[in-house]
């Protein structure tokens, strides 16, 4: 079972999934905020924070742990997803509709990118973990290959401290074999019919108009919102603008 954080009350759950390299704590803050009015439940995908490893990252097994954390909470949830873990959560909506109540994806497209991240996966393992005692020493072994402070910061997020020295809690070798699948999205032959938003930063260009028609075949209730002044990590750019919009969608 993947590690689940549960904050607030209400009978059914919002179930917020994160991106790659990411984990339930990057959600934190926005967790608290949205738990004032509801039950709120962020999780550590498989290969990330506190949750297991495995060599299978792909769509259709995160799509059945989340599935798992669903059935152990009461069956039906609304479910929030960044990135990868949209990816995830559009993937558990179309093999499992019955379990969703209302989606909602942030800045990603049930499609393929082109891109890889492989090369933050080696940024990370070429980091010699036994000189690091504080996350800001990995952060200046980061800087040399890259450039992005706000990344590198995000990334030493997914590093524990302790008496045994520092570590990654993020399953790289894995993630960096799966990238393929992690890039990618299953074929899928079924729609979701329930309520989805689409939810992406207007400075992205992960959800572009290109992209609908594809949204669109899967999830024809869809509904699209872009945040002005946000990229891809439109939730950290923008919080109160993001939580007002899955505010206003979860009604």
């Amino acid at each position: 079972m993947l590690n689940a954080v549960e904050m607030g009350e209400g009978e059914v759950p919002l179930l917020i999934v994160h991106g790659l390299f990411g984990s339930a704590r990057n959600w934190r803050v926005l967790q608290k905020r949205l738990a004032e009015s509801r039950r709120v439940i962020a999780v550590d995908l498989r290969n990330h924070g506190s949750s297991f490893w495995d060599d299978d990252n792909s769509y259709e097994a995160l799509a059945a742990d989340l599935a798992a954390v669903i059935e152990a909470h009461g069956g039906v949830a609304d479910v929030l997803g960044h990135s990868m873990g949209g990816k995830a959560a559009m993937a558990l909506a179309l093999a499992r509709p019955e379990m969703l109540r209302r989606l909602i994806v942030a800045d990603i497209a049930p499609v393929a990118y082109g891109h890889t991240q492989a090369g933050y996966i080696a940024a990370m393992q070429a980091v010699d973990m036994s000189v690091v005692a504080r996350r800001s020493d990995a952060d200046k072994q980061l800087a040399a290959t890259v450039a992005e402070a706000p990344l590198r910061a995000f990334f030493v997020q997914s590093i524990e401290l302790g008496d045994a020295g520092a570590r990654w809690v993020l399953n790289l070798a894995a993630l960096a074999v799966e990238m393929p699948k992690i890039m990618g999205f299953p074929q899928f032959e079924s729609v979701f019919d329930g309520p989805v938003l689409m939810l992406s930063g207007a400075c992205s260009d992960y959800v572009t108009p290109e992209r609908r028609p594809d949204i669109l075949r899967l999830f024809p209730q869809a509904e699209f919102e872009a945040i002005e002044g946000a990229g891809h990590w439109l939730h950290a750019e923008k919080p109160r603008e993001f939580q007002a919009a899955v505010e206003a969608f979860l009604g």
